[in-house]
């Protein structure tokens, strides 16, 4: 009777633990950023960084597979470190042509689990009024409870390649690079 009771105890446990719900997540702002880098005329390989970035991560530890994410954040948060090149950057030429502050945004449609703590989310971005399916090679970096905040809390890398002229930011391409090298890198705090 014991060994009964316990087994479907411990089956009871398992079907529960199989339908679970993913937890919900959201950025943490201050320690999640975008970062890219492109070759400049052969001479040099120039960088800038977004900032801003607001989002959430449906989270299913379980099954990482039926885990989400969605995010966004405003074109006008760049930084490359040369006034000059960041208005240029935010004029008619590039990113100025289209709403007054452009927002970039991504929402996953698939994710892959290449590892146990490796995933490549597909998902669809928004860069400049044009949306691509894009593939992030990512990395959960972490995934505990944070000693400062007290709370359950995500770590994740992500890497990617672009193409420019593929979102209408072609301008002077192929001599600077029309390949841009993406590094994404973000802290989630579970939802309250």
């Amino acid at each position: 009777m014991f060994k009964t009771t316990a087994l479907t105890a411990v089956f009871a446990l398992a079907a529960g633990a199989a339908l679970a719900e993913p937890e919900a997540y959201t950025f943490d702002t201050s320690h999640s950023q975008v970062v890219f880098d492109y070759n400049h005329l052969g001479f040099s390989t120039t960088t800038g960084m977004f900032g801003g970035i607001e989002g959430t991560i449906q989270f299913d530890a379980e099954n990482p597979a039926e885990s989400s994410v969605e995010a966004s954040f405003p074109v006008s948060s760049l930084m490359t470190g040369f006034q000059g090149r960041d208005e240029h950057f935010l004029s008619p030429d590039f990113f100025g042509s289209e709403a007054a502050d452009p927002t970039v945004t991504f929402a996953s449609t698939s994710i892959e689990v290449t590892g146990d703590k490796t995933a490549l989310i597909t998902g669809d971005l928004t860069l400049n009024g044009v949306t691509k399916e894009v593939v992030l090679d990512t990395m959960l970096n972490q995934q505990g409870n944070h000693p400062m905040e007290n709370k359950p809390w995500l770590g994740f890398d992500a890497t990617t390649t672009l193409t420019r002229s593929d979102f209408n930011l072609g301008m002077f391409a192929p001599a600077v690079s029309d390949e841009v090298e993406v590094e994404i890198s973000i802290e989630a705090m579970k939802a309250e």
